[in-house]
């Protein structure tokens, strides 16, 4: 399998698959990057963080850091990412991006490095996609759930484009039904990044229904439209 490179951005959250990523972006490292992702119609790679901040923070205390050195805090990510591409973007003041992102493929990172002006780079391998697969009678309540969360927020929030779960919808797909629930359940993004990089959709599922029961998570009940 081909190796790529790609611009990388570490966040405390993890992107899925048509999943929904809006970004305030502020630091220049960043501004350069996303400058020049929208001006090239390309994506950039998210990772989850596992160690550090998502904004540059210098070492404490700072007249320890060392001259002519690295003298901010470390940073670690994941190995498991996905491709961000850029689907709106507004600057509404100088120093300031507002985007919004789609979640693309999948990749594994096989080297990083972090460049002088901070912004690190990677060398990486797609994971192929899940394939589409058909939700089974045993976890048909899974996505019925997720149908009526989503018909909940459509009557709550006037403006569609903001709801965290896009269309197309595709409530027969175990891998796109995990997903979507993945990016909502309030559990660690590092219990997320494992979803993540798991291969089999139908375990994801699997695993994404355990949660729903063990979280006994209150959901609005059915309201007979097919959403």
């Amino acid at each position: 399998m081909d190796t790529f490179q790609l611009p990388l951005f570490p966040l405390r959250t993890v992107l899925f698959p048509d999943g929904v990523l809006p970004l305030r972006i502020f630091e220049v490292r960043y501004l350069d990057l996303i400058a020049r992702c929208q001006r090239e119609g390309v994506p950039f790679g998210v990772v989850c963080l596992t160690q550090g901040g998502e904004v540059r923070q210098p070492r404490r205390p700072v007249a320890q850091a060392g001259a002519g050195g690295d003298d901010f805090a470390p940073q670690a990510f994941a190995p498991v990412g996905t491709m961000a591409h850029i689907v709106e973007l507004d600057s509404p003041q100088p120093g300031l991006m507002m985007i919004r992102c789609s979640g693309g493929r999948r990749f594994r990172l096989t080297r990083h490095e972090q460049l002088k002006h901070g912004l690190w780079v990677g060398d990486a391998r797609y994971i192929p996609d899940d394939l589409p697969l058909s939700v089974p009678p045993d976890l048909a309540h899974v996505p019925q759930a997720l149908r009526r969360l989503v018909q909940s927020m459509q009557v709550s929030q006037s403006k569609m484009d903001a709801l965290p779960i896009q269309p197309p919808y595709r409530w027969d797909d175990c891998g796109w039904v995990a997903n979507r629930w993945c990016e909502i359940l309030p559990v660690s993004p590092q219990l997320k990044q494992q979803f993540l990089a798991l291969e089999s959709p139908l375990v994801r599922l699997e695993l994404v229904a355990d949660l729903l029961e063990r979280l006994k998570i209150s959901l609005p009940p059915d309201s007979g439209s097919d959403g």
